[in-house]
């Protein structure tokens, strides 16, 4: 197993912050660095200002991935010319992470105005002309989300391996089928041997070798000595994940993700506090510690390396991702070092 670390927008860090973070990712014998894409700072560009960071301490650079660009704010053309672009800067040290996003909120799909694609049709549609661009190959393809008609690139670029973002069965068995690896989230360890499976199903039915589809997930870290402080702030990490939008359906999404998990009743619990007015400090201070406990660590950082080791279990790559109970830089590097490879591999 290898281990990665994963830092977001929410840290706050200035660009020369995240350049020191690469370097010491790099020192502690990180193999990669994650962060998720949106319509914030762009991803992209700080994974290359990771990259030429890292590579001032290790041959190469580490490694750089995006966990995950949501597609239909992006062509296909678009998505495989910039991925192609970073892999050709990094020497083929750039892994593209795809997801479906929102695109099963009709609140969310109305603000940007999009279709109601299909969200496993829409992946299978990306991942299949996405690939084949990247592999420089000129394709001819169409889907409900994705028409190509004779496209290609204009460069060549090393090669670029694409990760799908899955939760539920089908988007496993596709990333079983056509791609590089699976991004989980939010995983117990029995989560995350019953995904394997799925994906091992996905892969055999395609006639692929298992083996071949990589499983990573983001393992949420937040640490400190006062725990009730982790705890919140790991908890309001949680919340936007775990709690259904109103108007929402339950079984999709990460709400469903979580009710197949056994957290159904818990979250309907909370969920019905938020409708009869619950501020949301009232309900972080009602979410079940256990569950928490079951899918990330909170808490001081003597006690950070033993939990990571056994929420990643089963995992080929296990990234740490880095939550904040405190602004700035220091919360990131305490983090760091406590979840350090030769402590979570030893």
């Amino acid at each position: 197993m290898d281990i990665g670390v994963g830092l977001d927008p929410t840290l706050g860090l200035s660009f020369e912050q995240q350049r020191q973070m690469a370097r010491e990712a790099a020192r502690m014998s990180y193999s990669s660095m994650w962060t998720p894409a949106g319509l914030g700072v762009d991803a992209f560009q700080v994974c290359a200002q990771w990259w030429g960071a890292s590579a001032e301490v290790v041959k190469g650079g580490l490694t750089t991935g995006i966990s995950v660009v949501p597609v239909a704010h992006w062509t296909a053309p678009q998505l495989a010319a910039t991925a192609g672009t970073l892999g050709l800067l990094t020497g083929g040290r750039f892994i593209l992470g795809v997801g479906s996003g929102s695109i099963h909120d009709e609140a969310q799909r109305h603000v940007y105005n999009l279709p109601a694609y299909p969200p496993v049709g829409m992946m299978r549609d990306y991942l299949i002309t996405v690939r084949g661009l990247l592999a420089g190959e000129t394709v001819e393809y169409s889907g409900p989300a994705v028409t190509l008609r004779g496209a290609r690139l204009g460069f060549k670029p090393p090669r670029v391996p694409v990760y799908l973002g899955a939760l539920g069965p089908q988007m496993l068995k596709l990333a079983g089928q056509v791609a590089d690896g699976v991004l989980l989230n939010w995983c117990t360890p029995e989560q995350i041997a019953w995904s394997r499976g799925v994906v091992v199903e996905g892969a055999r039915a395609a006639g692929r070798d298992p083996s071949a589809v990589q499983i990573v997930e983001y393992i949420r870290v937040c640490l400190d000595e006062d725990e009730d402080a982790a705890r919140r702030a790991f908890t309001r990490a949680m919340l936007g994940y775990a709690l259904a939008r109103p108007g929402v359906d339950k079984k999709l999404s990460y709400r469903g993700h979580f009710a197949r998990m056994g957290f159904d009743e818990a979250l309907s619990e909370i969920e019905e506090r938020r409708a009869r007015g619950a501020s949301q400090s009232e309900i972080i201070d009602a979410f079940p510690r256990a569950l928490l406990k079951q899918v990330g660590y909170y808490g001081p950082a003597a006690g950070a390396a033993a939990a990571f080791k056994r929420l990643a279990q089963g995992l080929d790559l296990a990234i740490v991702r880095v939550v904040a109970s405190r602004p700035g830089p220091e919360a990131v590097l305490t983090t760091m070092q406590a979840c350090r490879p030769e402590l979570c591999l030893g």
